[in-house]
């Protein structure tokens, strides 16, 4: 399924990616109960293990399986609710996040505590822009551009908190997976 890294290399635990992989297959095809969701996908960590399997394979393919799971999503609900709703329901998160960037005291996503690494604010803070043009329709932006990004490092108040930076970029990724 993906190729091995040289046994001095490290790489994804196989096991553990076979697994995941069969375990969303089986989700994808209705032969599970449980659901998987595109953030269960976002979630997924695996081991790194000398000879495992290659990092960008398994990244590029975990990209293309949350970008299924997701038109499958708006597929079922356009089915059940039409295609306006799936519009609107869109909308509607892009408006949520679009408020949050906004925010009267022009601090978009809470500070590092002091001492502690974060991602550099003004990296952010373009990315932060181009979704803004996005979705004023003045600035083109995918999905794959959003979760590909990087962000520089800082420290203490200079530094946005990892993880609230994350979710919200997890939840435009959706958004803008919707849209594509």
């Amino acid at each position: 399924m993906f190729n091995n890294v040289p046994p001095y290399r490290t790489g994804y635990a196989r096991d553990e990616v076979d697994e995941f992989f069969e375990h969303a297959r089986q989700a994808y095809e209705g032969r599970t109960a449980e659901r998987v969701t595109s953030a269960d996908i976002q979630a997924s960590t695996f081991d790194l293990v000398r000879g495992g399997y290659n990092t960008h394979e398994v990244d590029a393919a975990l990209d293309r399986l949350e970008a299924a799971f997701i038109a499958r999503q708006r597929a079922e609900y356009v089915s059940a609710n039409g295609q306006q709703a799936w519009m609107n329901a869109l909308a509607e998160r892009a408006r949520t996040l679009y408020g949050r960037l906004g925010r009267p005291d022009g601090e978009k996503f809470a500070p590092a505590e002091r001492g502690q690494q974060g991602y550099n604010m003004d990296d952010v803070d373009d990315l932060c822009d181009r979704l803004v043009g996005y979705f004023d329709r003045q600035e083109p932006l995918t999905a794959a551009e959003v979760r590909s990004a990087t962000f520089g490092r800082a420290r203490g108040p200079e530094a946005y908190e990892e993880a609230s930076v994350d979710a919200f970029f997890s939840r435009a990724v959706e958004v803008l997976l919707g849209v594509e």
